[in-house]
């Protein structure tokens, strides 16, 4: 298992490029690791990798994406994340309380919030929705990413038309949030329920637009017609 990780990382260092890790870091307020690669050339090494590994135990597999979260780069992280989805027919309840452990420890930008939580996270709790209970806790975490995955965890579900009373609940717990990370990750919940839901989200956003920040506004009326975006805007 350990040589797996070198070889892996072997390749990463390989690949990496100058000019693609000082373009990566414009995409984050924060600094962030990276080899700097090109996402596709991460995926295609993910799916490489995941080939030697599949038929290990589930508990095997998720020890190896600990150890490439625990290295702190982007990179590693996206690879970790899509080793985990892979085994989501797989997934049985404690395995929640390990990726509430990443998310708490190893998070710290955006782009690993959402590649992890729109897909693992989100696919654990569409199998076992009680865990809904557990993003509604993460909305009072003192960690804005955590704040952020309570949202966005339920991304993929909310496109397909589902949740969308727990939806709105997490966005009122999390409406009045400073950090705007937090305020675009609901706004972002927000504008794909209102795909399949949008009288209902319309009317949530006028409810609460006077408490609303604008950030997250904008983001849960982008998909709106014109009459009711302008509707939303009014003061």
């Amino acid at each position: 298992m350990k040589k797996i990780i070198t070889t892996l990382r072997r390749e990463l260092k390989q690949n990496s490029n100058a000019k693609i890790r000082q373009s990566g870091q414009r995409f984050f307020k924060e600094p962030v690791k990276l080899y700097g690669l090109k996402t596709a050339t991460v995926s295609q090494l993910a799916k490489k990798y995941f080939q030697e590994i599949k038929n290990l135990p589930k508990k095997d597999i998720f020890n190896l994406c600990e150890e490439l979260w625990q290295s702190g780069f982007l990179e590693e992280s996206f690879i970790a994340c899509e080793w985990s989805y892979a085994l989501r027919k797989n997934y049985e309840p404690p395995d929640f309380k390990l990726f509430t452990k990443w998310i708490n420890n190893y998070i710290n930008n955006w782009a690993s919030c959402d590649t992890f939580c729109n897909h693992t996270v989100g696919a654990i709790v569409e199998t076992f929705p009680q865990f809904i209970s557990d993003l509604k806790k993460w909305t009072h975490s003192p960690n804005r990413w955590v704040r952020r995955a309570a949202a966005v965890s339920l991304i993929v579900s909310a496109k397909k038309g589902k949740f969308l009373k727990e939806a709105l609940a997490i966005s009122n717990l999390l409406l009045v949030d400073s950090e705007d990370m937090v305020q675009k990750g609901y706004g972002w919940l927000l504008k794909v329920a209102s795909q399949p839901h949008q009288a209902q989200v319309f009317a949530y956003v006028i409810k609460n637009k006077n408490q609303m920040p604008r950030t997250s506004l904008r983001y849960a009326i982008e998909k709106m017609p014109r009459s009711l975006k302008l509707r939303a805007m009014e003061k």
